[in-house]
């Protein structure tokens, strides 16, 4: 009878987390589209997380209270530079370009870091980056591909989106993409009603930034984009707090988990 209630007893499950599930989701996307997947190191130089991309020694986002920076120094001989908790996965894409000539496509998606924390804010996060380099790429070519496959991720025919111009040192020109929805006091519909929510930033890469990967801008072109993954997840599954991803609450995980072979627990 001992045995025979102990066999019957299920045994425990585990689940896939939600940044994990909505990774997949989005690699799967972007395959369909010809991309590959890049990745790279987790902690950087200053060379490959700020001055290739553009970013000016005076700029806020190499200070302290955003970067997490490391003792030591990165780099060769007589180049090192400060070693810092990657900010944003955009190193991933400096490191292609230096490795790979073009054309290129890639994402990268991984986890960053940054000194914030809040309701929507975390110091530890997770983000999609894609880069594609080629002869004859422009905005229009950006912009279908966001719509296309942020249509796909949310499971829609059609998804309004809207792009405002912004500023990022890395890309000119620059915007930010909005995304169609409906705000209740419940709930946010993404893809109805006539309110807008913001979603990723994109561009069309700096020159600058060719140069300092060894890529004639006068030859080459290509666009960026990023957005974090967590927004993703809160949006089409409906989590309310960026703080729970990371909590470790058991019932969390089991309200929120995907079975692995797939589908919601």
């Amino acid at each position: 009878m001992v045995a025979a209630a102990i066999s019957a007893t299920p045994a425990p499950q585990g689940s896939i987390h939600p940044i994990t599930q909505v990774t997949n989701e989005l690699i799967a996307i972007f395959a369909e589209f010809g991309f590959t997947v890049a990745e790279g190191p987790e902690i950087e130089d200053d060379f490959h997380n700020f001055s290739a991309l553009n970013i000016p020694e005076s700029h806020p986002a190499r200070q302290m209270h955003d970067t997490f920076y490391l003792r030591g120094m990165l780099g060769e001989p007589g180049q090192e530079t400060p070693a810092v908790l990657r900010t944003h996965t955009s190193p991933v894409q400096i490191r292609t370009m230096l490795a790979n000539k073009p054309p290129i496509r890639i994402i990268a998606p991984g986890t960053t870091y940054r000194s914030d924390s809040d309701m929507t804010h975390t110091p530890m996060f997770h983000q999609i980056e894609g880069l594609v380099i080629d002869k004859s790429i422009n905005m229009g070519h950006l912009k279908g591909l966001l719509n296309d496959a942020l249509a796909a991720f949310f499971g829609l025919e059609k998804l309004p989106m809207r792009f405002r111009a912004s500023f990022f040192p890395f890309t000119e020109p620059s915007a930010e993409v909005d995304i169609g929805c409906k705000r209740g006091r419940d709930a946010l519909v993404i893809g109805e009603g006539d309110d807008w929510l913001e979603i990723a930033g994109c561009g069309m890469v700096h020159p600058n930034v060719l140069r300092n990967c060894g890529i004639d801008p006068d030859e080459w072109q290509g666009f960026a984009f990023g957005c974090g993954i967590e927004r993703l997840a809160m949006l089409k599954y409906n989590i309310p707090d960026l703080r729970t991803f990371f909590a470790g609450d058991k019932r969390w995980l089991t309200h929120y988990g995907f079975a692995p072979l797939g589908g919601q627990q």
